[in-house]
């Protein structure tokens, strides 16, 4: 057994160089991004951007792949099943991976257990907005009105256990008001209702829900982040409007299946590190109403652990159930 063992040991050791050799060199061919979402969302243009800044780099094609459906997990499934050699990746998001697995008691894939964190790329706040017959122009006044009412507000979104959902439900928790919940099946024909009175409010990604306020067409309420959106300094946030402590966004991260090289996701995280940190393309990526940053394999592990039970406790609390 002891000569067995120093054997093993031996393997390891000489397996371990030519590991890292690997990293260095890594990718030795295209390397195709996987984006859970339709071509033309947020995501999309996200992973677009930041796999043209990647390719520069590795002198390699980098393609990203649309696989939509499922809020995410038909492209989340499709990754874990992949092979784990770093030329697969998943532009996860919070949906799909902290908020879904909350949610359903089955899913094509283990949120936790089938991918390997790599690095949070960027988040995305959310704007809640009113139609201006409501008569309201604050939180406050929005919340008061939800208190007074004999029947509920109705409230908008893209689709259950979404981030416009998951920030509803978390602001009725905190604001202590009940509303009833419009699911759509996109933002687009949410919006549509939401002007034309046949909802209340709704929470929605900055990106699209502010041209509308700029139009006047719906009013500007709150964004959901805990700070100020550089793209909407005027708008305060829910926090300092009345709810302290309240922050949704919806977030993006890079990940790779399970079984991936540790010293390949070390050198895909760095390599992201110095795309993000590039002052042109962060400024791109805020024009299209995004936070970027990036974080470590470590950090972005404990991020997603924190913001699973959050969501998690809301879910419960909340008694939602989609199922």
């Amino acid at each position: 057994m002891r000569v067995f063992a120093l054997w093993i040991s031996a393997l390891l050791v000489a397996a371990a160089p030519f590991t890292q050799a690997q990293a260095q060199t890594f990718p030795t061919a295209s390397v195709r991004i996987v984006v859970p979402f339709s071509p033309g969302g947020t995501s999309d243009a996200l992973t677009r951007q930041i796999g043209q800044q990647l390719a520069e780099i590795w002198k390699q094609p980098v393609i990203v792949e649309n696989r939509p459906g499922a809020g995410g997990g038909v492209g989340a499934g499709a990754v874990a099943r992949s092979a784990p050699d770093g030329l697969t990746l998943f532009m996860g998001s919070s949906a799909p991976l902290v908020v879904r697995p909350n949610l359903y008691s089955k899913l094509p894939y283990d949120a936790q257990k089938d991918f390997a964190p790599i690095s949070f790329v960027a988040n995305v706040q959310n704007l809640l907005v009113v139609n201006p017959s409501l008569g309201v122009s604050s939180l406050a006044e929005l919340i008061a009105l939800a208190k007074s009412r004999k029947t509920p507000l109705n409230f908008a979104s893209n689709g259950p256990g979404s981030s416009p959902h998951m920030a509803a439900e978390l602001f009725m928790a905190m604001a202590g008001v009940e509303m009833r919940h419009v699911p759509y099946k996109g933002s687009a024909p949410a919006m549509t209702d939401l002007i034309g009175g046949q909802v209340d409010l709704m929470f929605d990604n900055l990106p699209t829900a502010l041209p509308m306020a700029r139009s006047g067409r719906v009013r500007a309420i709150a964004v959901t982040g805990a700070t100020r959106s550089p793209l909407a300094a005027d708008i305060p946030t829910v926090a300092e409007a009345g709810l302290p402590g309240y922050d949704v966004t919806v977030w993006y991260g890079m990940l790779a299946p399970t079984g991936t090289p540790a010293a390949t996701v070390s050198k895909i995280s760095a390599d992201l590190a110095q795309v993000l940190a590039n002052t042109k393309l962060r400024d791109q990526l805020i024009e299209l109403g995004t936070e970027p940053a990036s974080m470590t394999p470590a950090q972005f592990t404990a991020f997603m652990g924190v913001e699973r039970e959050k969501w998690g406790r809301i879910i419960r609390e909340a008694k939602i159930a989609v199922e």
